[in-house]
């Protein structure tokens, strides 16, 4: 099996050493995306736009597999207080509209940047070539 990885140029990637996005098979995972554009944070104090930003650039790391909203099968979205649980959960359904897929919302203490109030991972599947018996 290929494993292939989509760095993004984010500077936490060189310095936690991690791919955006990786793919095995037909799995591709999404690593924990924040709502920030060219290093700038979008949405500050907004729960939604912070949403709405941070699953865009998610799914912008599945395009060179040539994956989109329709192949996501599990979000997780991460959020440092529960009040912003409707807005996030607004964001999040606009964006997957007529694809939901499974989703898990989970508080926690906080992020890097404290400005950060959401963060998010996605998994999606893509069909892959059957491979010939040998």
């Amino acid at each position: 099996m290929t494993i292939e990885r989509v760095r993004t140029g984010s500077p936490w990637e060189e310095a936690i050493g991690f791919a955006r996005a990786v793919a095995a098979g037909d799995r591709v995972l999404v690593a924990g995306t924040m709502p920030l554009v060219d290093g700038v944070l979008h949405g500050e104090g907004d729960p939604y736009e912070q949403t709405r930003v941070a699953l865009t650039n998610a799914l912008t790391a599945l395009t060179p597999f040539g994956l989109g909203v329709d192949d996501v099968l599990r979000t997780r979205l991460y959020l440092t207080h529960a009040r912003d649980v409707d807005a996030v959960g607004r964001a999040h359904r606009e964006v997957f509209a007529d694809h939901p897929p499974a989703a898990t919302l989970v508080v926690v203490s906080g992020f890097v940047d404290s400005r950060v109030l959401v963060e998010v991972e996605l998994e999606a599947f893509r069909e892959t070539p059957e491979e010939p018996d040998q």
